[in-house]
């Protein structure tokens, strides 16, 4: 206990070790709320659900933040639905079975430029006849505009921007345009304040009923923004940050203590057995360690259990069991380990508990340092294409991003949002490992 007090006042002497510990801390705190917030399933679900998940948001949308940073407002996507404050329903019970329903949406516009889109999901509920409705569009500046009139099936998607009939209305104009711009200014310029979309429906049958969402495509979507597949990045953003502490520490834990552990154990038996060890590890040294991954991605697997297993396999034997080899052949010959032999103390006693002992001061910076090593490498299979095809990760979402062309696009948002998160996961790990190594390594100390 004492010692665990002393190593935590040694890191609090070094302020890089503090901002580190401070952003590792963060990171787990993100991951353990991105778990609970958004479970696997549910995770797994937004990523790869299809358009009934993401019809609600925008292509190509950067993050609702970046109006801080333009001088011209952009618009941001938001979505209407009954029950909501600004969205009202009145029914007028007629004659004849007859029944009036009169859905209104109203909304602020305070933005300096038009949607991409907007959608109306209708729904209706009858047995043979189908509600009609008629779908009018009120303007700020008194104006009121025909959108559509059409009898309403049990689910049906009136799309603005694709209805050819709007378009004539408004003199062969986008409607994303001419529904928001001034008639009175040449250049196109949207009309600001508020705005109202009504639909005037009608059912035919005693228990018939007519619903609908207004949804509406900005320029801008949510915090993280979206792909080409209308995919929310918040998702796979935060289920990257679990997905990449999991990978990194699960591969630097297993990588350290097995070398350590087969390092000890050919030191201390020596012969044949340190032999064996040691040419094994130079045959590994020459191995192509990326090549092989891509291979195992491409041609057996790309669970990231499988790349997880293989790259702990093809770590363990590396430089670092030459290195700690060294230092076990010293410790080797202590006196204490003479004593431990003339008492009868088995070599297995000898390995785990007088050899391996002594090297955990070296060997928890290490660990540390070699995290970010591990989350770079996840990263970069999946970059490459052989990421695990089921969750969502960093990688994943620079990888397409890269297929899509999003430099080329000026999409910058979609590659710079994981690439800034592998680099502060990195610095933070970074970080405290230098200043572990300080700490442990007794030829630091003092510098």
């Amino acid at each position: 206990m004492n010692a665990l007090k002393k190593t935590f006042q040694d890191i609090m002497f070094y302020p890089s070790a503090v901002a580190g510990l401070i952003v590792i801390l963060l990171l787990f705190a993100v991951a353990a709320f991105a778990v609970i917030k958004i479970p696997y399933g549910e995770a797994v679900r937004l990523w790869r659900g299809g358009e009934e998940v993401w019809y609600q948001n925008p292509k190509f949308a950067p993050p609702a933040w970046f109006n801080y940073f333009t001088r011209k407002k952009l618009t941001e996507s938001f979505i209407l639905k009954i029950g909501d404050e600004d969205v009202s329903k009145e029914v007028i019970v007629g004659e004849q079975n007859t029944t009036r329903i009169n859905l209104v949406f109203s909304f602020d516009y305070p933005y300096d430029d038009f949607p991409q889109e907007m959608a109306l999901y209708l729904k209706a509920e009858y047995v043979e006849k189908q509600p009609f409705a008629s779908i009018l569009w009120q303007t700020p500046d008194g104006r009121e505009i025909r959108i559509a009139d059409f009898g309403v099936s049990n689910a049906q998607t009136f799309r603005f921007a694709q209805d050819e009939k709007l378009k004539r209305r408004l003199k062969d104009v986008d409607p994303m345009i001419g529904l928001f711009a001034d008639p009175n200014i040449e250049e196109p310029t949207p009309v600001k304040g508020i705005y109202k979309l009504v639909i005037n429906g009608i059912t035919f049958e005693p228990d018939a009923d007519l619903s609908a969402e207004f949804v509406f495509h900005g320029q801008l979507h949510g915090w993280a923004g979206t792909d080409h597949l209308r995919r929310d990045l918040t998702v796979p953003l935060l289920w990257g940050v679990p997905v990449a502490l999991a990978f990194g520490l699960l591969a630097s834990l297993g990588t350290s203590v097995l070398t350590m552990i087969i390092a000890a154990v050919g030191a201390w038996y020596g012969g044949w057995v340190d032999d064996l060890i040691q040419r094994i590890t130079e045959v590994n040294l020459v191995l192509p360690f990326l090549s092989i991954l891509i291979m195992v991605g491409t041609f057996y697997s790309r669970s990231i259990w499988t790349i997880l297993g293989v790259t702990i396999l093809l770590s363990i034997f590396t430089g670092a069991i030459k290195g700690y080899r060294a230092v076990f052949m010293q410790i080797k010959e202590s006196t204490y380990i003479e004593a431990a032999r003339a008492y009868g103390a088995s070599s297995t006693r000898i390995v785990f508990l007088y050899l391996i002992p002594r090297m955990i001061p070296l060997l928890i910076p290490a660990l540390v340092s070699s995290v970010p090593a591990f989350v770079f490498l996840e990263a970069t299979l999946a970059v490459l294409g052989l990421g695990d095809p089921v969750l969502p990760t960093w990688g994943k979402i620079i990888n397409d991003a890269q297929a899509n062309g999003a430099l080329y696009k000026g999409l910058y948002y979609w590659i710079l949002e994981p690439a800034v998160l592998l680099m502060i996961t990195g610095l933070g790990f970074a970080m405290l490992g230098f200043a572990l190594d300080r700490i442990f390594n007794p030829r630091l100390r003092g510098m």
